[in-house]
C-alpha cells in the first residue's frame, strides 16, 4: 500500500472511530433470546446469559438460533472470531427462512492462516436464489476484540454494517423484476463449521486440527425488529401491507445518508475483494439487473 494511501486510510479510520462512539449496543440475554441447537455441548451460554461461545473440533461444529422470527429488523451482534490459525473454518451469522424457496441474508467469516486476513463473505438469497456474493477484508483484526456486525433489513433495502460502518447495500428493485426478501419471516442463525474443501484459498489450505478447538464468542445480541408470530407482526402490519413506522422503528424507512454512503464507498474501494456485479466472466450473457440499474450499490 502506498504511503499516501496509508495516510488516507489512517485519517479515515480515525474518523470512523469517532463515529463509532455513538453506536449503541443492546443488552440482550442469550438465555432469553437464543437457543443452542446443535454441537453436543460445543455451544455454551455463559456469564448469566451475557456470553455465548461456539466451538469446532474434528468431531463437530456447533450453532444457535434466535427464539423469535422477524419480518424486517435491525439486527446487531458483537462477535470475536477464532484467533490464530483459523484456516478451513467458517463462522456464520445470518437471517434465513426455511424451504427450497427460502430467503437469506448472510455474513460468513472465512478463516485463514495466522497473520492473514479473514474474508467477510456476504450474500443475499430471495425465493431460493442467491449468487449475489460480495467479499471484503476488514480494516482491523477481528480476533483481538469484539466487533459489531449489523444487518438492517427494511422494505426498501438491506444494509450490512461493521462497527456502524456500512459495507454493502442491496436495494429493493422489484419494480425492475429483481426478487427482494420481503414476504418470508426469518430467524437469526449462527454457526461454526469445517469447510476446508473451499473456505481458505479455494480449499488449498486445510484445517489444522492440532489447533482445535476453534472458538468464536458472541455478546450483545440486539434485535430491534418486527417479531413475527402466529401470522402477525409486532410492528402492526401483515406481510402484504405497510404502515408508518413509530420513532422506535425508524429503521423501517432508514436510508444511507451522505456520510454513510461515503463510508461505504471507502470500504468498497479499499477492502472489497470480490463483487459479483463486476464478474463478467461469471455472467457472460450480461450482469444481473441490479448491477446495472441506476444508483445501486
Amino acid at each position: 500500500m502506498a504511503p499516501s494511501m496509508i495516510s488516507n486510510t489512517i485519517l479515515l479510520y480515525v474518523a470512523l472511530s469517532s463515529y463509532l462512539i455513538v453506536v449503541a449496543y443492546g443488552n440482550g440475554n442469550f438465555y432469553q433470546d437464543a437457543v443452542v441447537t446443535w454441537g453436543d455441548g460445543r455451544g455454551k451460554i455463559l456469564k448469566n446469559g451475557d456470553l455465548l461461545t461456539l466451538s469446532l473440533n474434528k468431531a463437530s461444529g456447533s450453532g444457535f438460533q434466535s427464539k423469535n422470527e422477524y419480518l424486517f429488523g435491525k439486527i446487531d451482534i458483537q462477535l470475536k472470531l477464532v484467533s490464530g490459525n483459523s484456516a478451513g473454518t467458517v463462522t456464520t451469522y445470518y437471517l434465513s427462512s426455511q424451504g427450497p424457496t427460502h430467503d437469506e441474508i448472510d455474513f460468513e467469516f472465512l478463516g485463514n492462516l495466522s497473520g492473514q486476513p479473514y474474508t467477510v463473505h456476504t450474500n443475499i438469497y430471495s425465493q431460493g436464489k442467491g449468487n449475489r456474493e460480495q467479499q471484503f477484508y476488514l480494516w482491523f483484526d477481528p480476533t483481538v476484540d469484539f466487533h459489531t456486525y449489523s444487518i438492517l433489513w427494511n422494505p426498501q433495502r438491506i444494509i450490512f454494517s461493521v462497527d456502524g460502518t456500512p459495507i454493502r447495500q442491496f436495494k429493493n428493485l422489484e419494480s425492475l423484476g429483481v426478487p427482494f426478501p420481503n414476504k418470508q419471516p426469518m430467524r437469526l442463525y449462527s454457526s461454526i463449521w469445517n469447510a476446508d474443501d473451499w473456505a481458505t484459498q479455494g480449499g488449498r489450505v486445510k484445517t489444522d486440527w492440532t489447533k482445535a478447538p476453534f472458538t468464536a464468542s458472541y455478546r450483545n445480541f440486539n434485535a430491534n425488529a418486527c417479531v413475527w408470530s402466529s401470522g402477525k407482526s409486532s410492528c402492526g402490519h401483515s406481510k402484504s401491507s405497510s404502515s408508518s413506522p413509530s420513532q422506535s422503528n425508524a429503521w423501517l424507512t432508514r436510508d444511507l445518508d451522505s456520510t454513510g454512503q461515503e463510508r461505504m464507498t471507502w470500504v468498497q474501494k479499499n477492502y472489497m475483494i470480490y463483487n459479483y456485479c463486476t464478474d463478467r466472466k461469471r455472467f457472460p450473457q450480461g450482469l444481473p439487473t441490479e448491477c446495472t440499474a441506476p444508483s445501486t450499490s
